[in-house]
């Protein structure tokens, strides 16, 4: 899904980030798909949560994304 390069002057957050707008406006990710939950993407790319939920605060921003209060997050 998404691949981090350590060696990438970009924060992580910013490469998780534009892996998933890359996802989302490519397709690979339609309307009203669900998001991995940040603890899940957190623990598969063995990084800090707080990490994932900034990227993914910075995609609601843009308006790619969407929060569900109790259910997750998913694409706009």
């Amino acid at each position: 899904m998404i691949s981090l390069n350590y060696r990438d002057s970009r924060p992580i957050y910013e490469q998780i980030r534009d892996g998933l707008r890359k996802l989302i406006v490519t397709g690979a990710l339609s309307a009203d798909e669900k998001l991995p939950s940040v603890r899940a993407l957190a623990a598969q790319l063995a990084i800090n949560p707080n990490t994932i939920q900034r990227a993914y605060a910075e995609l609601e921003q843009e308006g790619l994304i969407y929060p569900v209060k109790g259910r997750g997050n998913f694409v706009a």
